[in-house]
Order: structure tokens, then C-alpha cells, then sequence
């Protein structure tokens, strides 16, 4: 069933409309996020194919560079806490399991472990997910730095380990999804599946359902909805390109669509549910804007020129140099300064959604509106 949503964005400078529409959608066949070289991850099995965003580490990209303190150990408060036991993530379905080899057979250091099947699945009543998954098993007992140690990992879909006796706790990531579970191990088999209550993002931009932005001047930042102690909203994933599938842990997040590198600016909440697939469109009121200081309306530009573009307040909004500085900003009013040879020109100018245009700056008068 569909769910559609709608919500006001505020851009820094006018409005912006989103539309939301939540999709029952396999996301355990989705692209992964990013891919960058190969992950120095026992079995690991990256996606050639997958497409590249740029922005925070990525859960499939080299897990040694997402976890401080290097790929051996990782902070007690970095672990997420543990559920309950009446919501924990491993359900309770059996899975069929039988370990690649026989318990008690082969080196002396093997006898003694236990064998551990994991699988996962977005949600209770969700299909096994076959790619993409991250499992990291960290032993329970910090070590004297106060970090744990990181015994294990696999990358793929379902993943089998062979631990000593002892309690451990499992990460199980999927994109920028996880969650960690506790597991008692003893000389026996251990078949879990783990439940990731989680589901996925796919965000776009435009200046209206019918006119679309170039996608290379869009990026998404996705934010948590809570803050941290400078008052500053939590970054989940940055420099989202548009059309990307983020997959996230079920719940509200924040997002901030940029359009050019100025202040086109338009920010949503957006709800990601369990198992479902969430298209958002956020819609930006911005131009592309040229600057020319000319002796003569029409005339050629005049090179060596320094500009600054304020708002109405005196707020400088960009600063640049060059003959045709160019960029994108939010609809509103604005006043340029051109200084060339010592001398400022200034005119005051209004963007208008949509409306891409050259604004002129004559080198003979100043303060002329339009």
C-alpha cells in the first residue's frame, strides 16, 4: 500500500514543497551506498558495480577507516546499547544450519568453539538480505584502553564464525543501518537471525515536479533528529548524490537538499519506514546567476574584477573573483559590489526561481536597480 506524505521545507532565502511517498520495495537487492577500493575484510565480497557517493565513511567501504582506534577495537561508547531481551534484534525463526565443518575434528584450538550462523532481514516478515551486510563480532570483555576487540568479520549476506566460549556482541550493518546484539556462545551451534528494523531513502531535487536540476550541482546531507553539545544536528550521511538508495534505520530523520555551493538551501524531516523504500523530492526557489562588469549595457566584461554579493541586512552571502563569476542562489533581493582599479561599482538585483540570467554591473554608475 502507498503512503504519501507532504511537508514544508524553509530554504535559507524563500520555500521549498516536498513530496514523500513511502514504497514497499526490496531494498535487500538495492545498491550499496558507496564502493571504494576493495575492504581488507576476511571474505569480504564488495560490490564492483556499486555506485560511488562521496561524504562520511561508509559502512561497506574499508571498516579500519570507520572505526577510531583502528580495526582491532572500537569504543564501549560506540557500541549501540543492547535492547531488551523482549525486543531484541534476533528473532526467533530457526534457520536451517549445518556448520561447512564438523565441531570437535581438526586443530586442538578448534575443538573447543562453537559454530555461529547469522542471517539478517529488514524487518520480522522481510526476506533474507544476500549482499551488502557488514558483521563485526566484538568481544564483550573491554581490554585496558577501554575499547573492545574486534574478533571477527564478514562481509556478503548470511556469514558463519567459529568463537571461544564467551559472551560476545554482534554489529550487524546495512549501509548506514545496524544494530549490535548480544550472544552467549558456548561449544555448541548457534543459528540467529537478525532483525534490522530498518528501510531506505532514494532523495531528488528540482524547482518544481516538472523541472528538474542538474544533478551534478545536487547533494543531500542526512542529519539524526537529535543534537549534540554545540546545539548542531548529528550528520548520518553527507554529499548524498540524487538517486542514491541510503539505507537507514527506521525512524525521522532531517534533510538538507544543496543546490550549488552558496545558499540554495531546503530542509524536510522525512519519516524512513521498515521495510519500505521512501522517494523524496525536495523543490528548491533558486537561479543560476552570472555577474559582468561592462563599460556599456550589453558590453564585454572587464576582467580582473573582485565581487561581493550582500544581503539586503549586509550579510555577504559569496565572495569571488574573475571576469564571469557564476553560481547558484536562493530567489530574493540582493546588492553586488564590483571593484575594479580601486574603484566599487554596486548595483542591487532580484533572483527569481527559475529565471537563470547575466546581471551587469555598469563601470560609470552605481547604486542602479533593477
Amino acid at each position: 500500500m502507498t503512503n504519501q506524505c507532504r511537508f514544508l521545507a524553509r530554504a535559507i532565502m524563500g520555500l521549498g514543497l516536498a513530496l514523500c511517498v513511502a514504497l514497499p520495495a526490496d531494498l535487500t537487492r538495492a545498491p550499496a551506498l558507496a564502493q571504494g577500493a576493495e575492504a581488507a575484510v576476511p571474505g569480504a565480497k564488495p560490490d564492483p558495480a556499486a555506485p560511488a557517493v562521496t561524504g562520511l565513511p561508509n559502512p561497506l567501504d574499508d571498516p579500519a577507516s570507520s572505526l577510531p582506534g583502528g580495526a582491532s577495537s572500537l569504543p564501549l561508547a560506540l557500541i549501540p546499547e543492547t535492547a531488551p531481551a523482549a525486543s531484541s534484534g534476533f528473532n526467533d525463526t530457526l534457520v536451517p544450519y549445518a556448520p561447512s565443518s564438523p565441531l570437535g575434528r581438526g586443530e586442538p584450538e578448534e575443538m573447543n568453539k562453537g559454530a555461529v550462523y547469522l542471517v539478517a532481514r529488514l524487518t520480522d516478515e522481510g526476506t533474507q538480505i544476500n549482499d551488502g551486510l557488514i558483521w563485526r563480532v566484538y568481544s564483550e570483555t573491554p581490554k585496558e584502553d577501554g575499547h573492545l576487540e574486534l574478533v571477527a568479520t564478514a562481509m556478503g549476506g548470511d556469514a558463519e564464525f567459529r568463537l571461544d566460549p564467551g559472551a560476545y556482541l554482534i554489529h550487524t550493518a546495512f549501509g548506514y543501518a545496524g544494530v549490535t546484539n548480544r550472544l552467549v556462545v558456548g561449544r555448541g551451534v548457534y543459528s540467529k537471525t537478525v532483525v534490522l528494523n530498518a528501510g531506505g531513502v532514494k532523495l531528488d531535487a528540482g524547482l518544481s515536479a516538472d523541472d528538474t536540476l542538474p544533478r551534478e550541482e545536487i547533494r543531500f546531507d542526512i542529519y539524526g533528529m537529535d543534537y549534540n553539545a554545540e546545539g548542531e544536528r548529528i550528520l548520518i550521511a553527507g554529499d548524498i548524490r540524487p538517486d542514491s538508495i541510503v539505507r537507514l534505520n527506521a525512524g525521522t530523520y532531517h534533510v538538507a537538499s544543496r543546490y550549488g555551493a552558496v545558499n540554495a538551501v531546503v530542509r524536510a524531516d522525512i519519516t524512513v519506514d521498515p521495510g519500505k523504500l521512501t522517494n523524496a523530492t525536495l523543490f528548491h526557489e533558486a537561479a543560476d546567476i552570472t555577474l559582468k562588469l561592462v563599460n556599456d549595457a550589453g558590453g564585454e566584461a572587464i576582467a580582473n574584477t573582485g565581487w561581493t554579493v550582500l544581503t539586503p541586512g549586509g550579510d555577504i552571502v559569496v565572495e569571488q573573483t574573475g571576469a564571469f563569476p557564476a553560481f547558484v542562489l536562493a530567489a530574493g533581493e540582493y546588492e553586488v559590489i564590483a571593484r575594479n582599479n580601486g574603484t566599487n561599482y554596486s548595483r542591487n538585483f532580484t533572483v527569481v526561481s527559475g529565471e537563470n540570467r547575466e546581471v551587469e554591473v555598469l563601470a560609470r554608475t552605481q547604486g542602479t536597480a533593477n
